[in-house]
């Protein structure tokens, strides 16, 4: 089953379990793969949808950093919980140690030297990478890596 359709599945099921929260999150991720396809007019693949999961996912982190600069704890929690929903629909994440491996593995198979080269590197990662870690972090450990180099 596709990912779209595992996501509808789970509206059903939310709305059946009477779970409110889970259902306004699940209705949230659909409407927005639909705005996506309406805009491109054409229907999104799995690839497509976990593009716009991880998207949901970095707007929710920013509006926490927003949240909690501003003291509104109530409010970041409400979008850490709306996290926890949408990270149920992306593929485990990576760790450290398995970040770090894939980065010492790009800059080896670019021959990349220096900033000049971060766009082949990222570009690298990013295919394998994809919806399992947090690009911008990935992309800062570049920036490190190759400004030392």
């Amino acid at each position: 089953m596709s990912l779209k359709g595992s996501i509808t599945d789970d509206m059903k099921a939310a709305m059946k379990a009477g779970d409110k929260d889970r259902l306004k999150v699940v209705r949230m991720i659909l409407a927005a793969v639909k705005q996506v396809e309406v805009d491109t007019r054409a229907e999104l693949d799995d690839a497509g949808v976990l593009s716009v999961l991880e998207k949901m996912v970095k707007q929710r982190r920013d509006s926490i950093e927003q949240f909690r600069k501003g003291g509104r704890e109530d409010l970041a929690a409400n979008e850490l919980g709306e996290i926890a929903v949408l990270q149920d629909y992306l593929p485990e994440q990576l760790g450290e140690a398995e970040i770090e491996a894939l980065v010492d593995e790009a800059i080896q198979s670019t021959g990349a030297e220096s900033m000049r080269d971060m766009g082949k590197v990222m570009g690298a990662i990013k295919s394998k990478a994809a919806g399992r870690a947090d690009m911008g972090a990935v992309g800062a450990k570049v920036k490190a890596r190759l400004g030392a180099g």
